[in-house]
Formats: structure tokens, C-alpha cells, sequence
């Protein structure tokens, strides 16, 4: 087997000594930029597939100098190399990656259908490589003999627990059909994000009537002007199925029939008979997804996916949710109640559907708290909200925020942030682009373009983050004024950048946001918990135009309305939750009627006809587009747990910024990345596993 292995590693070398050198290509050499961030403006659409072959063949050398050493297996020559052993690839990946999320373009997602691919034989031939297996067995063997330190010990069992669930223990002959069934689901998952896309760009509501522009705010209608005049329609309004256009228009157009057709449209991305129709794709992935869990010993695809993860099992998650949903949805429906009677007191005879809930919720709320979101958002305006996060940061960690005009950014709209320690020193950059665009994906995400590491010649390697926001963007002389869940996303996305920032691991693959995914919110989560506070508010929130501070009055209304309609978003997400449980319990494929399917499970679970999934099945971009959140949706709500409970112990000291608690926070969550079981880094943090109560209050959800 090594003599095989040697000979497969002389040829690797051989042809390596015949390749052209390829110096115009930015990722073979070392980053000649400050910080080493990508250099930006020297990266070309036609570096990736060069880069990525490179890369590739890079690796498989440092895989096969790991088989044929002649040393036994240790974690040194073994484990550790094993995840030192990509970095080209790990360079190209980074940001071709992010492009694909933020830079979107023909070119680059026909590149992106070559791509899939090529990675997934890649990966499998890595993973299924029976030698490297042979070692890193040998290395887990003998781990309880083994002095190695915590972290140590955890990248031995993810390492080797991802090889089996990649495959390597399968027999040889089951193993060409897993490879099949991998390369398959990567390009079905990359065409189901790439068509949710399509339906978003292609999708467009003018109006050229002005009447129908009847209850919008006027930074919106402005917005529309601006968009329909760049579409060249001037003289007439554009409306999209971005988030900064559809929401406000569900909320507060008073045109019934355009809501519905803008609703139906919305919920509808993926399913509009067109090219970009996702339910043929649902069908292949959970099929494919049901063979290839069943071909590693589990009955579907949630227990497979479940397994590694802190509810580790299909049965804690449907009790968890079905608790939540218990006590939600009879608050949904009173708050149903609520809107028929607006509805009724306006002068009209149609019952509640769910294209009117947004826009009687924000009638109601206004009439019972005597709030208007158009209001509120003129003290969250973009930069003032930053600064409000920035000072946040600062209390509780002492980071500060430097803004660099001299590093290279990927687009216009983006901006470069460098990270210091409050005693000055360099932590890490942060990228934070915030507006929609056409080659944008939708949503809010943070990524990176560097995990923090320590590298394989001892070098600390600092954190290259960025923050991807849809937010209202700057109509005229307007400035982006930012909804109160656009401000909390702020801070949401935020506290993923500094899971990312604060990492303090020695090994890549467990730093950062490398953790189970019913955890990785939690750093996210808390966050809102400042976002939403009163006296934090009172720190950052200022008029755009008077630059006074948000009024105790207006504070109060906002708190006292928090709670409303708490009902309606979580029956939203649980049925979303449920929705996604319902697929990949599924043990055994039958052709599936999509939008029939939806209607059995909301059947099933007594859901109301005026709330439809958060998410719908052929615009479920969180379960079809990757791995990451299948049978994982329900992990925003499970970290909700977390995140009240977390936050509960701030409150608990009389100090939102407690000194103390902020430093455990950072040392036992945020530094740690996935080098500890979750519950134990949450236990030494808070001293006690989490209760539900705090969710449950903080939602409203306890009569």
C-alpha cells in the first residue's frame, strides 16, 4: 500500500516540475496588502479555475508526503498535518466562495457549476482515500494513551468522525456510489440558491399609478422612484422581491391586491413555473440525501445530520419545538382575532389572509402602543446603529474600530474596518457591505476570507471577517435609515464577526464560527439582547436630522410593543422549523408534490391559514442550498435558549457591560471556536445548563 502511495507521490512531483509557473495569477503568490487581505483589484473571474486546479494538486502532494511517511502514525504527522495540508485551496475557496455570495455574475456562476464539482471529487477523494484513513484510525486508536492537550484531542475526534461520515468506512463497492451521489448534491444545492436568486432579479412590480402608493413611507416610495428610473421606467415606482422593498410594501401599502400579488410572488421564489422551478430539485435532494444517510447507518437524514450536533438526536428537537409551538400558536391565533376586528373596524368583509397580517400588525401595533416603524427608523440611521455597535464592543471587550482607506475592498459599497485590542494591538479586518444589488444573494450573513490560526511554522495568523447586510439603502439625500429589525440584524451579524475576530484557537478547522450549528447563534443572538435594551438605545440611537436622542417615550412604546405579535413570528418559524424536520425525517423517497407536501405538515400541525412558513420550500435556501442548516433550522430558536439565558447573566450582576462576565463570555465562547463539547463551553461560562424560561419571556410566549 505505502509502495503504491510513493509512486503515486513521485508522479505528483514529476508533473509538478513540468507546470508553467503562472505569476499573474494573485493566488500563487503570498498577499502584497496590508494585513494580507485578498488584493482585490488584482483578482480575476478567469484566476479561480487555475487557482483551484493548483490547489487541488497541491494538495493531493501534502496528502500523499502524509501517507508514505515512514514514521508511525502520531498527531503531529497525521492530524495536524492533515489540516495544515490545504492552503492554496483554503485561499482560492475563501473568496471565490464569498463572490459567488456578494458578486454574483453569469461568468462567475458558470465557473461556480465547474467548481462543484471538481470539489466534491476532490473531497471525496480525500475522504475515501483508504491509506489516509488507515492513519488517521491508528492516530484515534490510541488516543487515551495519547498526552495531547484539549484542543488536541478534539481535532482527533472531528477529524476522524468526519471521515466516517464522509464515507471512509463504507465498502469499496458502496463507495463509487457515494461519490456519485455527493457530486450530484453539490451542483443540485448550488442550481437551488442560483434560482432563488434568478426569481429575485428577475421579478419586478411597477406601478405607475400613484394612488397605489397609498400608506407607504416615503423613503420607500422614494426608493421605488429611484429603482424604476435606474430600470429606465422613469415616471413610475419599482417595487422587488428584495427584503428593503417587499416587507415595507406588505406592511403598509393599502392596495389589498397589490399585497397579495407581491406576497404570492414572495413566497413563491423558486415555484413560478419558470426556469428557476426548485421542485424537482427538492425532490433529487432529499432523495439523494435519504440513500446516502441510509448508506452511513442512520434512517434519515436528520439523525445523520443531528448526530454531531448539541440536540444530537431527531426526538429532542421535535419535543423542543412542539413545546414552543404549543405555546405559541394559541397566541397567534388570538392576535388573528386582533387583525379581523382592524379589519372589520376599517369598513371590510374579507377574512385575515396571510398577505394582510403585516400590514393590519403594523395598524394594530400603531393603534395600541401608538408606534410607527417610519418613526422609529429615523433614530437608527446606518452609521449612527454602527457606531452604537462599535461602542457596545468597546464596553464590553475594550475592541476598537478603525475604518482603512489603503485595504483593498471587493466592491465600492464595501468598507474595511481594522479590529484593535484595547491596548492597541492588531486583532483582525472586517469587510462590512450593507445594501442589496442585483449580484448580491439575499439575506444577512457573516463569512470570512481568513480564520484565525496558528500556522504550521508557529506564526499567529490574525482573522479576516466580512458582514453581507440587505439593507435599506440611501434614497436622494436621505440617508439609510434601517427598520428596527434591520438594526437588531445589525447586531446579530455583528456577533458572528466577532466569533470570527475573538477566536483564539491554534488550529483552523476548529476556530471561529467552526462549531455545531444549535450553537454557533448564540455569539450572534446575544448581541440583540444590547440592540434591544433601553439604556443601550439611549447611547446610540439619534435623529438623522436633529442628531437627538431617541425619546424615553418613544423607547417605552418600543418596549412596551415588543412583545406584540410574538405569536406570528414564532409560529412563522417554527412552522418553517417543522417543515424542514418533515423532510429529512422522511426514511423511505416517494415522489413528492412539493406545495402538497407543505399542505399536509400544515395540516399536521393544526397551522393557521393566515401564517405561512417563514421560509417555503422552494426558496428554503437555509436547508436546500448547503448541509449547514438542514434538519438545522430550528437551531436560530434552540440558540435562543442559549442567548436569553446568557444574557440573563449580565442582567443578573445590575451591569449590562459587567466587566467579569464579559471577560467569561469571551475566554469560555467566543475564543474557543469548536475546541470544546458546546454545552461544556456554556456550562463554564454560566455555571449551569440553560433553562427555557428566559426564551420564553423574553417572547412573550408565558401567560
Amino acid at each position: 500500500m505505502k509502495k503504491i502511495a510513493f509512486l503515486i507521490l513521485m508522479t505528483i512531483i514529476m508533473a509538478s516540475c513540468n507546470t508553467t509557473e503562472q505569476t499573474d495569477n494573485p493566488f500563487f503568490t503570498d498577499y502584497e496588502t496590508p494585513f494580507g487581505v485578498p488584493p482585490f483589484d488584482q483578482i480575476e473571474n478567469e484566476h479561480f479555475l487555475p487557482a483551484f486546479e493548483e490547489g487541488i494538486k497541491q494538495h493531493e502532494e501534502k496528502i500523499a508526503e502524509i501517507i508514505v511517511n515512514p514514521d508511525a502514525p502520531t498527531f503531529e504527522n497525521t492530524i495536524a498535518a492533515l489540516d495544515y495540508s490545504a492552503p492554496l485551496l483554503g485561499k482560492v475557496g475563501a473568496v471565490f466562495y464569498n463572490f459567488t455570495s456578494c458578486l454574483i455574475t453569469e461568468e462567475l456562476q458558470a465557473i461556480a457549476q465547474e467548481v462543484a464539482p471538481m470539489m466534491s471529487a476532490h473531497q471525496d477523494n480525500v475522504s475515501l482515500n483508504m491509506d489516509l484513513f488507515a492513519r488517521v484510525k491508528a492516530v484515534y486508536e490510541q488516543k487515551d494513551q495519547l498526552d495531547l492537550t484539549e484542543e488536541q484531542a478534539m481535532l482527533l475526534k472531528v477529524t476522524y468522525e468526519n471521515f466516517v461520515r464522509n464515507g471512509a468506512d463504507l465498502p469499496a463497492e458502496k463507495q463509487a456510489r457515494f461519490r456519485e451521489i455527493n457530486e450530484q448534491l453539490a451542483l443540485l444545492t448550488l442550481e437551488f440558491s442560483q434560482n432563488v436568486l434568478g426569481d429575485v432579479n428577475t421579478w419586478k412590480m411597477y406601478i405607475d399609478n400613484e394612488a397605489d402608493l397609498a400608506g407607504l413611507p416615503q423613503p420607500v416610495i422614494d426608493a421605488a422612484a429611484e429603482a424604476a428610473t435606474a430600470d429606465g421606467k422613469e415616471g413610475q415606482w419599482l417595487f422587488t422581491l428584495q427584503n428593503p422593498s417587499v416587507m415595507p410594501f406588505l406592511s403598509y401599502a393599502e392596495n389589498r391586491e397589490l399585497r397579495e400579488k407581491m406576497n404570492i410572488a414572495y413566497i413563491n421564489r423558486g415555484n413560478m413555473g419558470n426556469e428557476n422551478d426548485n421542485k424537482q430539485n427538492i425532490n433529487d435532494i432529499v432523495r439523494l440525501r435519504i440513500e446516502r444517510s441510509q448508506m452511513l447507518g442512520f434512517e434519515d437524514f436528520a439523525a445523520f445530520n443531528l448526530d454531531p450536533r448539541m440536540a444530537k438526536n431527531e426526538e429532542t428537537v421535535m419535543n423542543f419545538l412542539n413545546e414552543l409551538w404549543s405555546k405559541a400558536l394559541p397566541i397567534a391565533r388570538d392576535e388573528a382575532v386582533l387583525m379581523q376586528q382592524q379589519i372589520e373596524k376599517d369598513g371590510h368583509d374579507y377574512e385575515l389572509a396571510f398577505w394582510d397580517w403585516r400590514y393590519y400588525a403594523e395598524k394594530v401595533r400603531k393603534e395600541m402602543y401608538n408606534v410607527d416603524e417610519s418613526e422609529i427608523s429615523e433614530y437608527f440611521e446606518i452609521n449612527n446603529v454602527r457606531d452604537g455597535i462599535f461602542m457596545v464592543v468597546e464596553k464590553l471587550w475594550g475592541l476598537q474600530f478603525v475604518e482603512r482607506n489603503d485595504v483593498p475592498v471587493y466592491h465600492p459599497e464595501a468598507t474595511a474596518w481594522e479590529v484593535l485590542e484595547a491596548d492597541g494591538t492588531h486583532r483582525g479586518i472586517m469587510y462590512m457591505d450593507m445594501h442589496p444589488r442585483a449580484s448580491k444573494r439575499p439575506g444577512a450573513w457573516m463569512s470570512s476570507y481568513r480564520s484565525q490560526q496558528i500556522d504550521e511554522n508557529g506564526k499567529y495568523v490574525h482573522p479576516i471577517v466580512t458582514i453581507v447586510c440587505n439593507f435599506t439603502a440611501p434614497t436622494g439625500n436621505q440617508p439609510a435609515l434601517l427598520t428596527f429589525d434591520e438594526m437588531t440584524t445589525f447586531f446579530h451579524e455583528f456577533g458572528h464577526a466577532l466569533h470570527g475576530l475573538m477566536a483564539d484557537t491554534h488550529y483552523q478547522s476548529l476556530s471561529g464560527t467552526s462549531t455545531p450549528t444549535d450553537f454557533v447563534e448564540l455569539p450572534s443572538q446575544v448581541m440583540e439582547n444590547w440592540a434591544k435594551h433601553p439604556e443601550v438605545m439611549k447611547m446610540f440611537a439619534k435623529h438623522f436630522e436633529t442628531g437627538e436622542a431617541i425619546p424615553d417615550e418613544l423607547i417605552n412604546k418600543i418596549t412596551e410593543s415588543s412583545n406584540f405579535n410574538q405569536g406570528f413570528a414564532t409560529v412563522e418559524f417554527l412552522a418553517s422549523g417543522l417543515l424542514d424536520m418533515e423532510y429529512h425525517t422522511l426514511t423511505e423517497f416517494q415522489p413528492i408534490d412539493v406545495m402538497e407536501f407543505e399542505d399536509k405538515v400544515q395540516a399536521k400541525y393544526d397551522m393557521m391559514d393566515e401564517i405561512y412558513f417563514r421560509h417555503g420550500s422552494p426558496h428554503f435556501n437555509h436547508i436546500f442550498s448547503s448541509d449547514f442548516y438542514a434538519a438545522g433550522y430550528y437551531s436560530y430558536i434552540w440558540s435562543g435558549v442559549l442567548d436569553a439565558d446568557a444574557f440573563e447573566a449580565f442582567v443578573e450582576t445590575g451591569d449590562l457591560f459587567d466587566q467579569e462576565t464579559a471577560r467569561k463570555f469571551r475566554e469560555e465562547i467566543l475564543s474557543k471556536g469548536g475546541t470544546r463539547e458546546a454545552m461544556d463551553m456554556y456550562v463554564n461560562f454560566r455555571g449551569k445548563e440553560p433553562g427555557i424560561e428566559p426564551l420564553l419571556k423574553q417572547r412573550g410566549l408565558v401567560r
